[in-house]
């Protein structure tokens, strides 16, 4: 992939998160390929995601400069974009998990939607004085997700860039208020912004409340298998570098002002999921008695208002951008497992310091 294009000189927020770790190592990995990076900021707040252990090999690395500090600080926002002459935002930072939002909904409200408007107002005055040439290439890139869109029923179509928003979590409206700030910022302002909507994100770095990785934990410390419901909720499952591919090759050559999906094309009940990856796991590392992980499965009782299924159509990225996945769920599935197999202390230090093994019983999905 020729990111010739790309901006050179990144602010990241949120890049000690997942996906933004991700995106992190994938972007300076990509140097040698064409995507050079003169630098990248990294604003983080450090709250319960955020992890500076996901990047610690790359400290020191003096394309990398790591900041602690929150999204709505102007003053701090100001001075990053005009003392590195940064050239595009690309705007991670949020607070992701619905069972969180559910608990406690104004968290969400000020991160997400507060968070991102301050975030903007603060890009939208650098830019303005920018010079015309900088200016035309700045771009303000908002990170979202398909849950903006609702849910949907198991003979409907997947969510397309323009399906009616119906968000029906407190983190997914509060996205949503997000993206109507960003789509906001372009149409009247004129603000070079770019938004792309994912679906469930997996892979290495994974915060260990979300499903993937609190199932592989719990199932190697023989503890229950939690299941919400039936388990027939389907999502739509995107491997972390494919969505951090789709995420370059849009901040590269995206039209501003335009919206993409980007979606996996794996769409898996969550009972199923659960089955295939205790299958994967009784051949990777198998129970000590000899018996089948799934024998761990245990259903709860389902959270409130929860999505019965999500799924995106990412024709546009395809056809305009030229973007596919390369990872298959098996391919990406076996990798992931293998990663948190293989790195069971970064799990470890997360669930020892930031709270109790106990309270890992949520399932975000």
């Amino acid at each position: 992939m020729s990111l010739k294009n790309a901006p050179r000189r990144l602010l990241v927020t949120g890049g000690c998160g997942f996906i933004g770790s991700n995106f992190v190592r994938e972007r300076l990995a990509a140097t040698g390929s064409g995507a050079d990076t003169d630098l990248l900021v990294n604003l983080d707040l450090l709250t319960y995601a955020g992890n500076r252990a996901n990047l610690a090999d790359l400290e020191g690395d003096p394309r990398l400069q790591f900041v602690q500090g929150d999204i709505g600080d102007r003053a701090l926002v100001a001075d990053l974009l005009a003392c590195h002459r940064i050239d595009a935002v690309v705007h991670f930072a949020a607070e992701s998990h619905v069972d969180r939002s559910i608990d406690g909904p104004e968290a969400f409200v000020l991160t997400n939607a507060v968070g991102t408007f301050r975030l903007l107002e603060s890009a939208r005055a650098y830019w303005n004085g920018l010079a015309p040439e900088a200016k035309a290439a700045f771009r303000f890139f908002h990170v979202s997700t398909d849950e903006v869109f609702g849910s949907l029923e198991p003979e409907d179509p997947p969510f397309r860039e323009t399906t009616p928003y119906a968000p029906n979590s407190p983190y997914a409206a509060s996205k949503a208020a997000s993206d109507h700030f960003v789509r906001a910022a372009f149409h009247t302002f004129g603000l070079p912004t770019l938004v792309s909507h994912c679906t469930n994100n997996y892979g290495p770095y994974q915060f260990p409340e979300k499903l993937i990785p609190l199932m592989i934990l719990n199932a190697l410390d023989g503890k229950p298998l939690p299941v919400y419901g039936d388990g027939t909720n389907v999502r739509d499952w995107l491997h972390v570098a494919d969505h951090c591919r789709a995420i370059d090759l849009i901040l590269s050559t995206g039209a501003p002002g335009e919206v993409y999906n980007v979606g996996g094309l794996n769409e898996v009940k969550n009972l199923d999921l659960v089955r295939r990856l205790a299958a994967t796991l009784d051949t990777l590392r198998p129970r000590a008695d000899g018996k089948p992980y799934a024998d761990q499965i245990t259903f709860v009782k389902d959270r409130p208002g929860h999505d019965r299924r999500y799924a995106i159509d990412c024709a546009k990225i395809k056809a305009a951008l030229g973007w596919t996945p390369q990872e298959t769920f098996e391919t990406g599935l076996e990798k992931t497992i293998a990663w948190y197999l293989e790195n069971r202390p970064w799990a470890d230090a997360i669930t020892e310091t930031r709270y109790a093994r106990e309270r890992l019983g949520g399932v975000s999905v």
